[in-house]
């Protein structure tokens, strides 16, 4: 009898260790799941987490409760989720604009480290951009808009969405790549920006494809390239900006999805599983391509090695272009 009880409580004290992690799989999560959306509503970061949140809430039984908070190019919502708690019900959906560009702008000032505050999740998605002039300034390629730059410095205006913002970010990598210089007209947001390159207030912008693509059918825009480093699925027969005359060119905007710091990796690696799903899944992706986005879904280590290759890249374009808030 003793040893069969011994028997008893050593296998109990070896499958202790085992008891965590099926709880865990059966509890989490058991109630609704918060995900930050640093931008306001109606943008594309928040139609992708509206899109990827509904599937995710399919797979996991639990609703995906979309929290817009909006400012200071996305840093405000990146403090909010850096000091949430860390129990996987509150995740944020980044961009590129926050997670690799905003620490070399912000130096000093931001309230959290990018690196420090969160847990990599998935690389969600990638947008391009498409180099859009308007129809009255007279050039149809990238090379020829160089030699128009180059022959008018300073001259030619093209606006943005803001100091910091990708749209900024890809004319100033265009500008550092090509040695030119042109006049920055900074907007409140992609919409205005957009709206005054139809209206022929600028002469240049890089828009999103969504929007470039249906204005450049009614003949508002002129589209000369696209910033990805290959050409688009949605628009094949446009070239790139590097096949156009500036090899190595390559400007996106990223979306990624983490965790604050200490969350469990249990908790990470379930949200990386059915996340990736959800990207994979036919429906969603045919969502996201509708609105020129492409799916990607990664393991959280390609996610840090794209942070890293984002920051560094813009890192170096910030510094050579002097950019600072104005």
């Amino acid at each position: 009898m003793r040893g069969t009880a011994l028997v008893k409580f050593l296998l109990l004290m070896f499958a202790f260790p085992c008891v965590p992690q099926a709880v865990f799989a059966q509890e989490y999560p058991n109630k609704p799941v918060r995900l930050i959306i640093p931008w306001a509503a109606g943008g594309s970061t928040d139609s992708i987490g509206r899109i990827l949140g509904q599937k995710l809430g399919e797979y996991t039984g639990q609703q995906w409760v979309i929290d817009n908070r909006g400012g200071a190019t996305g840093t405000i919502g990146h403090a909010f989720a850096a000091k949430t708690a860390p129990d996987g019900y509150t995740l944020l959906l980044g961009t590129n604009s926050t997670f690799a560009i905003a620490p070399h702008l912000y130096k000093g000032v931001l309230q959290y480290d990018n690196e420090r505050a969160f847990s990599p999740i998935t690389l969600v998605a990638i947008s391009p951009q498409i180099l859009s002039v308007h129809p009255s300034l007279p050039v149809r390629n990238a090379r020829e808009l160089i030699a128009l730059a180059k022959a008018q410095p300073g001259k030619i205006p093209f606006s943005t969405a803001g100091v910091g913002a990708t749209s900024h970010m890809a004319t100033a990598l265009f500008m550092n790549l090509a040695d030119v210089k042109m006049q920055h007209v900074p907007y409140k947001g992609g919409g205005p920006s957009a709206n005054a390159l139809i209206a022929g207030e600028t002469a240049l912008s890089f828009v999103d494809a969504i929007t470039a693509l249906p204005q450049a059918k009614a003949g508002r825009l002129r589209l000369i390239a696209t910033s990805t480093s290959k050409r688009t699925s949605l628009m094949p027969e446009l070239p790139t900006i590097a096949e156009s005359g500036l090899p190595g060119f390559e400007s996106v905007t990223s979306f990624g999805m983490f965790a604050p710091a200490g969350v469990s990796r249990e908790a990470i690696a379930l949200v990386n599983r059915e996340a990736v799903r959800a990207l994979g899944a036919a429906d969603v992706r045919e969502k996201l391509r509708a609105q020129g986005i492409d799916p990607v879904g990664s393991t959280p280590e390609e996610l840090v090695a794209h942070q890293k290759q984002e920051t560094a890249k813009w890192g170096k374009v910030v510094l050579e272009q002097g950019i600072r808030f104005e």
